[in-house]
């Protein structure tokens, strides 16, 4: 796939932004007003307005957008920032009081992912992933929000969501996003084994608790898989993934997070995740896990991304939330079955179950 000259642009300005340094390639630049509004309509349907925005900083001051696009971009980013803090506060409220009732939940994704970043504010949040060690204490929580006044409901896919001071939550029972049967011992083996640990927030008033080093890396790239297997992904959760191997570098054993990814069937996927990070987000080879990479990326994989945007929300197949429930449920088997010969081809095995998954759920 041949990048355009925005895009060529966007991807510069995200690399200068993820890791904080000058822009490593200036061939697109300068742009015209035309263009410059395209990468910042690119780079907000990818959810990384905040991070390219960062990147601009790097940029010579010749090349800058003009000041309407500049003013534009800073309102946006100030945006980020103040829900960013509404969802830190809701956040530490809601872990108060369910700690308070004896209640256990882990922060996946999120906020947890975004303390990795040089400017965690800035890295957009989409609602709050709660993961519970049991059904049972799940329920509990459902409960809990319930009697403080929250409209709960259950999703096909075993989530219960809900609406807390002004922002979206989700409970879940499973850590990670692989529907292997057959891997349940194992992970909750590895789960036992490495445990889970506390990241403090952006102004250090309280602690987050979140999964250990290495099984947030394998949840992280599971989770790439799952949204890439379905509607499709976005740029965010790559660059959520080459900022987890960068900051949590030598704190996990490398050996065992190949190993566990090649037990998990991610292997190959793995590879070409690996091939994606460091030749368009600028992710150094030495900070992988191991050294193994593709040629080069997909040019399938790159087209599912840019065109689809955050969670393939602007792909052909992405049904509208207001569609019938049996239209949203055709248009994610379209989507599965749209990428089917990619998920074939990096992790056949997860596509399997996760088609078996997909059917009963559909069935019912």
């Amino acid at each position: 796939m041949n990048l355009s000259t925005e895009h060529k642009a966007l991807f510069s300005l995200l690399r200068a932004g993820l890791w904080e340094r000058e822009a490593d390639d200036l061939s697109p630049f300068p742009l015209t007003d035309a263009q410059w509004w395209e990468v910042y309509r690119m780079s907000v349907r990818q959810t990384v307005a905040g991070t390219v925005f960062r990147g601009l900083h790097h940029l010579p001051e010749e090349y800058l957008p003009a000041d309407a696009l500049m003013i534009h971009w800073v309102a946006k980013a100030d945006r980020i920032e103040r829900k960013n803090r509404r969802m830190d506060a809701a956040l530490r409220l809601l872990l108060q009081r369910m700690g308070r009732e004896g209640l256990h939940p882990v922060l996946l994704k999120g906020q947890g992912v975004a303390a990795l970043y040089e400017h965690p504010l800035l890295r957009e949040c989409g609602d709050i992933d709660l993961c519970f060690p049991s059904e049972k204490e799940e329920r509990e929580a459902a409960e809990l929000v319930r009697r403080a006044g929250c409209r709960t409901e259950r999703r096909p896919d075993g989530s219960f969501c809900y609406s807390w001071q002004g922002v979206e939550v989700e409970h879940h029972t499973r850590l990670f996003d692989l529907h292997n049967p057959l891997l349940g011992g194992y992970l909750s083996a590895l789960v036992e084994r490495h445990g889970f640990t506390d990241i403090r927030t952006e102004d250090g008033a309280a602690t987050l608790p979140v999964p250990a080093p290495l099984p947030n890396l394998l949840l992280l790239n599971a989770h790439l898989l799952k949204h890439m297997m379905g509607h499709g992904v976005g740029l965010r959760q790559f660059c959520d993934m080459a900022r987890a191997y960068h900051a949590l570098r030598g704190s996990y054993s490398p050996v065992e997070l190949e190993a566990a990814y090649r037990r998990t069937g991610l292997l190959r996927w793995s590879a070409q995740l690996h091939t994606f990070l460091t030749e368009h987000l600028g992710l150094p080879r030495d900070v992988l896990p191991y050294a193994s990479t593709d040629a080069r990326t997909s040019p399938r994989l790159l087209h599912i991304v840019l065109e689809g945007g955050n969670f393939g929300q602007y792909g052909k197949t992405r049904a509208k939330a207001s569609r019938a429930g049996w239209e949203r449920k055709l248009h994610t088997f379209l989507s599965f079955w749209r990428h089917r010969d990619f998920s074939g081809a990096y992790a056949r095995g997860e596509a399997f179950w996760t088609s078996i998954r997909l059917i009963i759920g559909n069935l019912r």
